[in-house]
């Protein structure tokens, strides 16, 4: 590594947060996941053991690498940037400040005897690391009207909403999460996967304020059959989490509310772009993301076996996990939403 006048690489502290997030705000590789509130939100949410490494040059912040360490009997042991987010990995001003985050990450990861470090980027990092390119990213650029919006979508896709507007379907921005998550838990739920914790979501939505909203689509009685939690930040809208009823398909009210929720985050919130996030290769949602005419990008996940011989697989596509998901399915809401945040703590 090249010698390089990184006068100390630190650790995150609340003295430092908006100094922090100024970086991030102001670094064009910088996500809203690189933000100082996950830190918060991790420990809050999950009691996760965090690690926010901060470089600085003369006094001044040169570059940043947020970890958490996630540790389970059942999942394993692991150090990741950043759990629960899409993004993360380095960002700094310099490969060399990158290269000396990314060595304090290794030595970090021997001393914790973790199984691996995991870094979450988009563009691969030239860092020797092991690369799984299971993941990709659904990125688009906003209209500015609603006719313009439509006309960006694909054909099938625009018919498919069109109908939806048959339905009598209303939607509301909700301050409350109630509705949100009792229709996400019910999705997941669906999907044979553990929901997180309500106070996960609570979470989010105090410590992230503004930059976070609640969108629930409603059908005639008023009932929430769709509802999704989105990130704004930086002049783009992040759809994070967010799910249907069973009412939800033959409305076609999923279909309605990311519609909506692109017209408003444009001609309401001046976002630009829409992040629909992450999705597996060749799944349900990689497919029904590819229909509103929005070409994946792969995401270059990262690993640095410590204790670890291979790269985990903690996908729900893993045959190992055939039966838990299984059995979750089959599960009353009430229990899976019981039992769920004892297990997804670790499935970030």
């Amino acid at each position: 590594m090249k010698n390089v006048n990184v006068c100390n690489i630190s650790y995150l502290n609340t003295s430092a947060v908006e100094r922090w997030n100024s970086y991030v705000e102001n670094h064009g590789e910088a996500s809203f996941f690189h933000r100082a509130e996950w830190k918060e939100v991790l420990e809050k949410s999950f009691g996760h053991r965090t690690f926010y490494l901060m470089a600085e040059t003369d006094g001044v912040i040169s570059g940043l690498l947020p970890l958490a360490q996630v540790k389970s009997i059942l999942f394993g042991n692991a150090l990741v940037s950043t759990p629960f987010c899409v993004y993360g990995g380095p960002v700094s001003d310099s490969k060399e400040i990158e290269e000396a985050l990314i060595e304090r990450a290794k030595e970090l990861a021997e001393a914790l005897a973790v199984d691996y470090l995991e870094l979450r980027t988009i563009k691969p990092l030239d860092n020797g690391f092991i690369t799984k390119e299971l993941y990709v990213t659904f990125r688009m650029s906003l209209a500015e009207d609603r006719d313009s919006i439509m006309s960006s979508i694909w054909r099938k896709q625009r018919t498919v909403i069109r109908k939806s507007f048959k339905q009598g379907l209303s939607h509301t921005f909700d301050e409350s999460i109630t509705d949100l998550y009792n229709v996400y838990a019910q999705s997941v739920r669906n999907l044979g996967t553990p929901v997180f914790s309500r106070k996960y979501f609570q979470t989010l939505k105090d410590v992230f304020g503004e930059k976070c909203e609640v969108l629930t689509v409603r059908n005639n009685d008023g009932v929430a059959v769709s509802s999704v939690l989105s990130f704004y930040d930086k002049g783009e809208v992040f759809p994070y989490y967010g799910g249907g009823t069973l009412e939800a398909r033959g409305l076609k009210s999923n279909d309605y509310m990311y519609y909506e929720l692109m017209c408003h985050a444009a001609m309401e919130k001046d976002c630009k772009k829409f992040d629909f996030g992450r999705s597996k290769i060749n799944t349900g949602s990689y497919v029904y993301k590819k229909h509103w005419k929005i070409e994946p990008e792969c995401l270059n996940y990262q690993y640095y076996l410590v204790k670890a011989k291979e790269m985990p697989n903690l996908s729900p596509s893993n045959p190992k996990y055939n039966l838990l998901i299984s059995v979750w399915q089959k599960l009353p809401l009430k229990v899976s939403q019981f039992l769920g945040p004892f297990l997804s703590k670790y499935l970030g």
